[in-house]
């Protein structure tokens, strides 16, 4: 048994687990002089003022069982007496102030980007440069204040608070650097005082990474996004359209806009058909249809949550006979050339209005289709003799809303379905170009 110490000893303290956690589980036992966090161990070490206070705290934990966030930590007493600035510096959770910060975010629900960073970050003062990266331990960025004394304000302010309600806590730490060296501007890294750095290495290797406290963080470079649709102009819309977190097998950090589909049906598959499909996943850029591969296709989306979305819902659905293989691309987007179709500035791109609700919608294909901006005088024998020749048509149901009409579509399987809504979308049914997406309703 080790001997009492002030220092305590914490073991599995996930990626999830803050200091504010920590720090919550021992102030009933006093005073909290310094804490050390060390991720890389998914450990920590935490002092408290005075013997009897960590006697306390371990005589509870023996009986009771500490838990954080649904997980199970485990205490002793440290083999340190005292914890030194040498000892926290060696861990990279020394606190020097420094203008720059190293940014942890836990529990990331919805895409986290340079803007979304800068938002959060700036009212406190003059932001200069963001790096941000993805590590083992999660997504990181490194913010560069013009100003050590802002960046203490910036920390002692958002400390353990979350971006988004109920997730994406920041954990922050002051960085041993002196300078971020930003070469160019994109989603990644971003000189605020230089907005004329190009937005991609020209024939140079990306930045490798960043050395702080001891560890690198390596980031990898990428390059620019889709044309007027940056990766998170629709944040709000994400955060209301999932309240409760994003769905099931989606991260939310994917980064790459470019798709790659494969196992077309050559014969029967174009650029508008492949259009009508992913735009149901968020605004199409640019779609390359590759002749030498005629059963391979480009689709470039606006950003690399909707790109994420697109792969979740589409990867193996069945199209023309054939079944899918959606995967995101090597390329970072689709450039301009004869062979390239051009979407970006489509009126058919459905997230430019709408957007949440056009996100609370995505799923799977599915055997409904549902149908709307159908012509006010339309009829259910109408709309089935625009749509049967897709496949046998089990149900309909016509109804209005808000004073529109609108119909529900029950097909005999999702792949029918899938081809009636790629052909069909933005066709004319009785002088009204009618819109078609999935529906969730399972029956009529």
């Amino acid at each position: 048994m080790t001997e009492p110490s002030k220092v305590i000893h914490v073991r599995n303290v996930g990626q999830e687990i803050s200091e504010n956690d920590l720090l919550q589980l021992f102030q009933p036992f006093g005073v909290i002089t310094k804490l050390v966090m060390l991720r890389a161990k998914n450990q920590a070490l935490l002092q408290m003022q005075d013997i009897a206070a960590a006697v306390n705290a371990m005589q509870f934990y023996s009986n009771v069982q500490p838990s954080i966030r649904g997980r199970s930590v485990y205490v002793q007493f440290s083999s340190h007496q005292e914890l030194t600035t040498v000892d926290q510096n060696a861990q990279g959770r020394g606190d020097e102030p420094n203008r720059i910060l190293l940014v942890s975010i836990h529990h990331v629900l919805y895409p986290i980007t340079v803007e979304v960073l800068h938002q959060v970050f700036s009212p406190h003062g003059i932001v200069e440069k963001i790096v941000t990266f993805q590590k083992s331990a999660g997504f990181q960025a490194l913010i560069q204040y013009e100003l050590t004394q802002t960046a203490i304000s910036a920390r002692n302010s958002l400390q353990g608070r979350n971006i988004y309600d109920g997730c994406c806590q920041l954990d922050i730490q002051f960085s041993n650097l002196d300078e971020l060296q930003v070469s160019y501007n994109n989603e990644r890294p971003r000189d605020f005082t230089n907005p004329n750095l190009p937005s991609e290495p020209k024939g140079k290797s990306p930045q490798q990474g960043y050395g702080d406290a001891g560890a690198m963080y390596p980031w990898q470079g990428s390059g620019p996004r889709g044309v007027g649709f940056p990766q998170m102009g629709n944040a709000a819309a994400i955060a209301t359209a999932f309240p409760s977190g994003l769905p099931p097998g989606i991260s939310g950090t994917n980064d790459r806009c470019t798709i790659i589909v494969s196992n077309l049906n050559p014969d029967r598959i174009d650029e508008d058909k492949l259009f009508n499909l992913f735009s149901i996943y968020g605004n199409i850029v640019r779609i390359k249809h590759l002749r030498n591969k005629p059963d391979h296709a480009l689709v470039q989306m606006g950003d690399g949550f909707q790109a994420e979305l697109a792969v979740h819902f589409l990867k193996g659905a069945m199209l023309f006979g054939q079944r899918l293989e959606v995967n995101y691309s090597k390329y970072p987007n689709i450039n301009t050339g004869p062979e390239t179709r051009d979407y970006s500035n489509s009126n058919l791109n459905r997230f430019n209005r709408n957007a949440a609700k056009n996100y609370r919608y995505c799923c799977s294909p599915t055997k409904m289709i549902h149908v709307s901006s159908l012509p006010q005088d339309v009829t259910e024998e109408e709309i089935v003799a625009h749509l049967e020749e897709h496949g046998p048509i089990v149900n309909t149901k016509l109804f209005e809303m808000n004073g529109k009409k609108q119909a529900l579509v029950l097909f005999d399987n999702e792949e029918q379905a899938t081809e009636a809504l790629v052909c069909q979308h933005a066709t004319s049914l009785g002088g009204s170009i009618i819109r078609i997406s999935f529906s969730q309703v399972q029956s009529i």
